[in-house]
């Protein structure tokens, strides 16, 4: 009973997660069907719709793409940091022992497919799309191995997940220093002073949702002008969220009992509305399961299916339509040098890494793990969809040809790494 209270939580994060596969992966195809249907022109034309503010003193005006790439995706980029601290707290990564297997893992996954994507590419145009292949889709691998059912160990999802944080750790790393523009440092100072407000506040135990909403937007601005990716701005404010409780459970259970208790001696018999007492009491109540909820699980909560059923399916339905037909070549190098990277750099990388490292004791990886499992999901890391179009399009601003090209070369690297990876863990005995 104890092994499944602790468990559920995790089992209802994949559901999640596969369900939001799902969804992303009708909204590619539709993406697609779009892009290269006689209605393509209206299909662009939606996504270029520019919207935003303009004043004597001030401008915000963006197209409806990158209100989506650098708005909607901040609250993804959020989440990602709620995830990441509290794996570090409190979760799969809290402790040497645990982070060593998927944190192995995650590096032989980033490093191997960057030095592919080096070797493979002999354009200097399209090296500083080195990045892309470094990447994993939560989300499309999960959904994929919920539907192999039983014959999947907890344990490997578990990893899975661990590894994904990680490796979006990774790739925020690889943003914030090699995919941003010019920095102003004079308006970079003034988001990490209210960042660095913030910190102050949690570490002295107080949070407000409203100033952390309100700063936050501040802080997102303030890092778009000042030429650093504002999705790392979400990151960074995820970060002040605080973990823990402002109350114990013994404490909040005497007073749940007292309320209750409360409730019932102010009962009015024969009607269908509460008495002030009863109303007052249930005031209470909602404040101290406030001050009983830890604010970081709580908002994670109640992001989680925002992100995985709406922001990320729009993700891809703005970012994934290419034109097959376009009268603009597709650059055939870097669409192999994506492909091989994901499929063959992702798969080398991780399992190498991950039984050298077993063989020479450095992790412990649980008996219920097998290297047929390592080697199936280590093909599935290489669906690189959500992060890498993400990262393409930084890499790539403005080059329609090298955006194209490097989205068809993840299309077919994450299919090729779906089909391979399932097939492994399908027919393993």
């Amino acid at each position: 009973m104890t092994d499944k209270k602790i468990l559920s939580p995790f089992q209802k994060f994949v559901k999640i997660e596969s369900v939001g596969g799902l969804l992303l992966f009708m909204a590619t195809v539709l993406a697609l069907v779009w892009s290269n249907s006689p209605f393509s022109e209206s299909y662009t034309a939606l996504w270029e719709y520019n919207l935003g503010i303009t004043t004597e003193d001030f401008e915000l005006s963006k197209p409806l793409i990158l209100w989506i790439n650098d708005g909607l995706m901040a609250i993804f980029f959020f989440l990602i940091g709620l995830e990441i601290k509290r794996e570090f707290l409190i979760g799969e990564l809290n402790s040497p022992k645990k982070i060593g297997f998927p944190l192995v893992g995650a590096f032989g996954g980033m490093l191997v497919p960057v030095l592919c994507y080096f070797l493979l590419n002999n354009n200097p145009e399209t090296l500083k799309g080195w990045g892309i292949p470094m990447a994993t889709d939560i989300a499309f691998s999960l959904a994929i191995l919920t539907t192999l059912g039983k014959r999947i160990p907890l344990s490997l999802k578990v990893f899975l997940t661990a590894f994904a944080i990680v490796d979006d750790l990774g790739a925020v790393l690889v943003i914030a220093i090699f995919y941003s523009s010019a920095i102003q440092f004079s308006l970079l100072g003034m988001a990490l002073l209210l960042l660095a407000l913030l910190y102050f506040l949690s570490y002295r135990g107080y949070y407000s949702k409203f100033l952390t909403i309100s700063l936050g937007i501040v802080v997102w601005v303030l890092f778009l002008k000042a030429g650093i990716h504002p999705t790392l701005a979400g990151v960074l404010l995820a970060f002040s969220v605080p973990i823990r409780q402002r109350i114990d459970t013994p404490k909040f259970i005497d007073n749940l009992v007292a309320i209750t208790n409360n409730i019932k001696q102010a009962s009015v018999l024969n009607t269908p509305i509460l008495s002030k007492e009863q109303i007052q009491e249930i005031d209470d109540l909602e404040d101290w399961t406030c001050k009983y909820q830890s604010p970081l699980q709580k908002i994670e909560h109640n992001l989680h299916d925002w992100v995985a059923y709406f922001i990320i399916p729009v993700f891809a339905f703005a970012n994934a339509g290419v034109v097959i037909n376009s009268s603009v070549p597709l650059e055939f190098n870097l669409v192999t040098a994506i492909v091989v990277s994901l499929v063959i750099g992702k798969s080398i990388g991780i399992t190498s890494f991950v039984l050298f490292a077993k063989k020479i004791k450095l992790i412990t990886i649980p008996s219920e793990i097998s290297t047929w499992h390592i080697l199936g999901v280590s093909f599935l890391a290489g669906i690189g969809f959500t992060m890498s179009i993400f990262i393409a399009g930084l890499a790539f601003s403005g080059d329609t040809a090298n955006i194209d090209s490097a989205k068809v070369g993840i299309l077919i690297g994450s299919l090729i790494a779906a089909i391979i990876g399932y097939l492994i863990l399908k027919f393993k005995r």
